[in-house]
């Protein structure tokens, strides 16, 4: 997918930029168009001389040669390029690309891009753990930055943890996918839910679950990735879903998680409803603070609005509808049942009987089920890339 592609490959001033040739000389065997440039400090951990034979093209440093006085455009290098990758991005590099300062032929060419653009941090732990450094991880996503995210590892430093560039490969197989994968949805709308839902008792107690909503994010971030614009409506949670085609449409009870979703669903080709939606409310919320000392001897629940059913019913032709199933007994049957009274083309299931599946963590192990009865059981792995499994089976069935 990169023969012929245009790549811009940026590198600054850390340890790791010692890998970087391993990856230019990937693009090269694939057939790319390599063109590097070096921050001042960059030049200290990897030659010129190297990266320009691999990348058989000259090495840009500087606005200008001192010698000549040739001028490098960073307007042409923006142009030029089909795709930037920022390997390793310091947190130095890092915070000027969050506030658009441009004291060097990178940066410069970085804000003048109109291409998409993939960075790749690499910096010791603490240096990454530190709210400064994460607040801008955050706001290079919000500005439509693709992060490839640092792995944990052994580190310059001698310390363990969260920081080291991830590893040539990683890198060109998130470039190779992007261009092989981009418009997979283009045009398509997407409507995902994710999250819990808190059902209130009283002004600060609530019926609730313990659902991230990470399995939903990764979702409709996989779903963006490839040319989606994306609705997700998001359950109470402390995570973020950062990208440029995702709209976030925040709700807390499953009544607003059910009046978003039948809003949205109408205007939407696709619909996952990942959402861990509680199943009960309190029939009565006061509008004060149970006191302890008046006691509380039990709760009226009352059953809350089945929001994949409602889809279900509603759904046209050309819509494709896809549900979880979190179940412990009977998996597969219930799942099953699940999908064909729901009117669904695609379930789900989790167990929790697997290690390692389910709630708060980062990693799941699902069946997809289609309403054809096939079935494909994936191994455990991170959710995002269960989410990449279920958006490929999803575009199977469209075609």
């Amino acid at each position: 997918m990169l023969k012929d592609k245009n790549i811009l490959v940026g590198i600054s001033g850390g340890i790791a930029a010692y890998k970087v040739p391993f990856l230019i000389r990937l693009l090269k065997k694939e057939g790319a168009n390599v063109r590097v440039v070096l921050t001042p400090y960059a030049k200290e951990f990897v030659t010129p001389l190297t990266l320009s034979v691999l990348s058989e093209q000259p090495v840009l440093t500087d606005f200008y040669n001192t010698g000549d006085g040739t001028w490098h455009s960073h307007i042409e290098n923006g142009l030029w390029a089909d795709a930037i990758v920022v390997a390793p991005l310091t947190a130095n590099t890092m915070a000027k690309m969050v506030t658009g300062i441009t004291d060097n032929l990178l940066l410069a060419s970085v804000l003048s891009a109109r291409c998409p653009v993939f960075v790749a941090p690499a910096m010791d732990l603490d240096m990454y753990k530190h709210v400064t450094t994460q607040q801008n991880v955050v706001k290079l996503q919000q500005m439509g930055y693709h992060l490839i995210e640092p792995a944990s590892g052994e580190l310059a430093s001698g310390l363990e943890g969260k920081g080291r560039m991830q590893e040539p490969e990683i890198i060109f197989s998130v470039l190779n996918d992007f261009f092989k994968y981009k418009d997979d949805f283009k045009g398509k709308q997407v409507l995902i839910s994710a999250g819990p839902t808190h059902e209130p008792i009283d002004p600060v107690r609530f019926i609730g679950n313990s659902s991230s909503g990470l399995m939903g994010i990764e979702i409709a971030k996989s779903f963006a990735e490839r040319g989606a614009q994306v609705d997700l409506v998001l359950g109470p949670t402390h995570l973020k879903a950062e990208h440029n085609g995702i709209t976030v449409h925040n709700v807390q009870t499953a009544e607003q998680m059910e009046k978003a979703c039948t809003s949205l669903f109408s205007k939407s080709d696709i619909a996952v409803m990942a959402a861990a939606v509680a199943d009960f409310t309190p029939k009565d919320k006061t509008s004060s603070k149970i006191k302890k000392e008046a006691g509380l001897k039990n709760i009226e629940l009352v059953p809350t609005t089945d929001i994949l059913a409602g889809l279900g019913a509603a759904k046209k032709s050309h819509q494709l509808l896809i549900g979880f199933a979190l179940e412990t007994d009977n998996e597969i049957a219930n799942a099953t049942s699940k999908l064909k009274r729901k009117n669904l083309d695609i379930i789900v299931l989790n167990s929790l009987k697997d290690k390692g599946a389910g709630f708060g963590v980062s990693t799941n192990k699902v069946t997809i089920i289609n309403r054809n009865n096939k079935h494909t059981e994936l191994p455990l792995m991170t959710k995002k890339e269960v989410a990449r499994k279920l958006t490929d089976t999803i575009k199977q069935i469209m075609k």
